[in-house]
């Protein structure tokens, strides 16, 4: 999930806007710990896993 969907239990904004302490806390946080696919949506990560998927078929039909 991203940040920017987040809501803060502290001051009830969203975290993206960085309102109050913990939300600016949280969004740094979030920001550093997203890996490569952190960044992708998730229609993305749904295409690749189709893709993957249909090279796992294709490549046992062959074998």
């Amino acid at each position: 999930m991203t940040y920017d969907r987040l809501v803060c239990a502290n001051c009830a904004a969203p975290v993206s806007e960085g309102r109050c302490p913990v939300c600016r806390a949280n969004r740094e946080r979030l920001q550093q710990t997203g890996g490569i696919f952190a960044q992708l949506s998730p229609a993305v990560l749904v295409t690749l896993m189709i893709l993957m998927v249909a090279l796992g078929v294709l490549l046992h039909q062959v074998a």
